[in-house]
This record gives C-alpha cells, sequence and structure tokens, in this order.
C-alpha cells in the first residue's frame, strides 16, 4: 500500500472547456495514480487551472489559479516536483505569450529547486527563433523529456538539445481507459446508446463521427467539408455525428456544415430516451439541431452532439461511431484508442505526425481537399472497418502502453530522490 505523498504541481492548458485538453489532464492525473500505486507512493496532484473550480469538481484534486501569481507561486514553492505537458504548449502560432508563460512556470520551479518533467509535448511550431536559446535553457535543467512525435524531438534537436536526452511517446490521450457505464460515472452521461450494434444507430445507420474546427478566415475548408459528407451521403445512407471538441467554436464549426447540408441531409429530430430533451440546441438553421433523437428509415440524417464537460464522456460518444473524421487531434486520438477508424483532415503538423505513427495519412487539408477523393477514402473505410482494426490493433496497443512511461519515469525518479 502506497504510503509515502509527494507533491506534484500540473502546468498545461487546463481549465478552459477544450475536451482534448482536459483529456490530457485526466489521462496523465490516471497514469500517474497507476504509477504510484506500481511504486507504493501517493503522488498527489496540484493542478494549474483557469478554471480551478471546475478543475477539482471534475476530477476531485487540489486546483489553483494559473494566471494568480500567489496562487501559482504557493503551488510550486509546496510541491515536490512539477510536470509541464502534454498537448503543445510550446508553440506560437497561436500567440507569442504561450512560449514564454509555459517556460516562466518551469523556470519558477527550478528556481525554488523543484525538479521539473516535460510530459509528452508536442513541440513546435516555433516560428521564432529568438525562443530557441530559452527553450534549451530551460529543458537542460530538466530532470526528464518526453516529447509525443521524433517531429518534436528533432526540432528540439535543431534548438541544441541532446537527442538521446529525449524520449518519444504516444499522446497522454492514447492511455486513457474508457470507463464503465456505472451509475454515477461521467462516461454514462453520454448521449447515444450503448449497445450491441455499436457503431450504428436505430435504423442501422453507421455513426460517422465528425470533429470540425474553424481555421480558414474565408470558410473555405468547411465548404470542401460539407462537399464531401454530401457526397457519402448521396452514395451510402449514414448518420453523420457533429462532435465539438471545444465548446462553443467547435458547435459553430459544426452547425456551419449542417446548415450546407440541410437541403441534402435529414436532422435526426426524434427523442432518445428521455436523455436530450434539456441538451436540444437552437441555432440560426431554422430548426432545431437536436442533440440526439429518432432515425429515418432509408435517409441519411445528421445530428449535433452538445458540448460535453468531461472527457468521459465525449470518449463515450467517440467509442460508439463506425468511424470518425477528424480536424481535432484528439478527436482522431479518441477515436484511435477504441481502434475505430480514423481519417485526417489536417490544418497543422501535429495532425499529420500522429496519422504518421499509424502509417496513415490525412484525406486532405484545410488548405485542399479533393471532396471527391475524401467522400471515397470515407466510403471504403466504412467497407473495410474489421480489416482497419485488424491492420492496426497492434500499433495502437503498443501506443497505449508506451503512453504510461512518463508518469512511470517521473514516479520512479521521483520515488528515488526521496
Amino acid at each position: 500500500m502506497a504510503s509515502e505523498v509527494t507533491r506534484i504541481a500540473l502546468s498545461g492548458y487546463y481549465g478552459f472547456n477544450n475536451s482534448g485538453d482536459e483529456a490530457v489532464l485526466l489521462s496523465i492525473l490516471t497514469a500517474l495514480e497507476r504509477a504510484g500505486e506500481q511504486a507504493g507512493m501517493k503522488l498527489e496532484p496540484i493542478v494549474l487551472s483557469g478554471d480551478p473550480a471546475t478543475t477539482t469538481r471534475l476530477y476531485g484534486v487540489r486546483a489553483v489559479h494559473r494566471m494568480k501569481p500567489g496562487d501559482l507561486l504557493g503551488a510550486i514553492r509546496s510541491c515536490d516536483g512539477l510536470i509541464s505537458g502534454g498537448g503543445s504548449l510550446l508553440q506560437d502560432a497561436t500567440s507569442s505569450k504561450t512560449i514564454p508563460y509555459y517556460l516562466a512556470v518551469l523556470k519558477l520551479a527550478q528556481w525554488f529547486r523543484k525538479p521539473t518533467f516535460i510530459y509528452a509535448q508536442g513541440v513546435g511550431p516555433v516560428q521564432r527563433e529568438s525562443f530557441y536559446p530559452y527553450i534549451r535553457h530551460v529543458f537542460n535543467r530538466s530532470a526528464y523529456i518526453s516529447v509525443r512525435d521524433n517531429e518534436s524531438a528533432e526540432l528540439l534537436t535543431r534548438m541544441g538539445l541532446q537527442r538521446e536526452l529525449m524520449q518519444v511517446v504516444p499522446d497522454p490521450v492514447m492511455g486513457l481507459r474508457l470507463a464503465e457505464a456505472e451509475s454515477g460515472d461521467a462516461s454514462a452521461h453520454a448521449l447515444l446508446p450503448v449497445g450491441a450494434a455499436q457503431g450504428f444507430d436505430e435504423a442501422g445507420r453507421p455513426y460517422v463521427g465528425v470533429s470540425l474546427r474553424f481555421w480558414n478566415e474565408d470558410r473555405t475548408d468547411m465548404t470542401a467539408i460539407a462537399d464531401m459528407l454530401k457526397r457519402v451521403c448521396r452514395a451510402q445512407t449514414v448518420h453523420l455525428r457533429f462532435l465539438p471538441f471545444h465548446g462553443q467554436a467547435d458547435e459553430e464549426a459544426s452547425r456551419f456544415v449542417m446548415e450546407s447540408l440541410k437541403d441534402k441531409v435529414k436532422l435526426w429530430n426524434g427523442d432518445m430516451s428521455g436523455a436530450c430533451d434539456e441538451n436540444t440546441v437552437e441555432g440560426d438553421m431554422g430548426d432545431e439541431v437536436p442533440s440526439a433523437a429518432s432515425a429515418v428509415t432509408g435517409s441519411s440524417v445528421m445530428s449535433l452532439c452538445p458540448a460535453l464537460e468531461h472527457p468521459q464522456a465525449m470518449l463515450r460518444e467517440v467509442s460508439q461511431c463506425r468511424l470518425l473524421v477528424g480536424m481535432r487531434l484528439h478527436s482522431l486520438i479518441y477515436a484511435a484508442s477504441q481502434e475505430i477508424p480514423i481519417l485526417g483532415i489536417s490544418y497543422d503538423p501535429k495532425i499529420d505526425q500522429f496519422l504518421h505513427r499509424l502509417n496513415l495519412t490525412a484525406i486532405g487539408s484545410t488548405a485542399r481537399l479533393d471532396a471527391s477523393a475524401a467522400a471515397d477514402a470515407i466510403l471504403h473505410s466504412l467497407e473495410n472497418v474489421e480489416a482497419w482494426q485488424t491492420a492496426h490493433h497492434q500499433a495502437i496497443s503498443a501506443l497505449k502502453q508506451e503512453a504510461e512511461q512518463p508518469a512511470q519515469q517521473v514516479a520512479a525518479w521521483l520515488r528515488h530522490k526521496k
């Protein structure tokens, strides 16, 4: 039985209602718990969060506000070590302030002589080479470095870090396990029914999960995706299940495409076990967009899942799909972890990097998507689900095991130093 208590602070993009980043946090928390038990110690996390109250409510851990200096300094001073990761923390594509913030948190911990651990990070893009020496300085003073792909390791090597100091591991979410839908379990709050006909709705239509985000300002990417989905629905009767991974922003992207489809694809608009009465989402489509509902036999239909707060609930939704077409990285990782065929649409190198780990390539990008060829790829995957699962089972199993390694390394390091 674990007897020692070791406090570990967690720094990342947590508490911002992004299902992918929340899944990263939950994956790290559960991996640390398992690793601590194996090492005979109790690892007690302190999460640096944008919404500490929600983080504590969802995961039952202590959390402090990541932008309040007093809370941040107190958490670092009281911890025995600090984890930075996972996700794409060190990149300057979205903001020039991102890299300085995460490096500053790491440097604060190092000033207080706390060991720092880089946990399965996706590094880059880093367009400003002026950041290179700062990243090199902080990483060289870290006790452990792991990155989630070879491209991140290569970028760090170009910055001047030694390649042998880094471990390449999968994204932490590959290790997230689907909880049993027991009473009170968060995963039971997913809206799709769980049954023997997994991957199909009540009318026998395969669920095609669709995870979108806005990227191109002129929305040409969304228009091409809508064209692709129309072609799929003309060729085969399917149930398009739109899955927003980042709250309202992804709901709006889903609605944009659904608006383009509404003349060709029916809304799925009945009741499903009463679970969705309070989750009907109103939009500008002329009709209400139900979260879940009944079937229209013989026709393709579409439905919009409401944004789900707990990662396990979204993982449960994804697990009920026959295949998934995704832009969001963690939509692809969720599906792959459940051995559901994935077809990625790339807007960022991290999408391609993850697909490459399974010897896959994107069916298109936000810069160029051939709607006809991409639709053919989706239809081919629908016809060959079992073959895809057989071909990728071993690689996915290996990634799941490797996803546990950073937590084990952190626990072993802290155990040795105690």
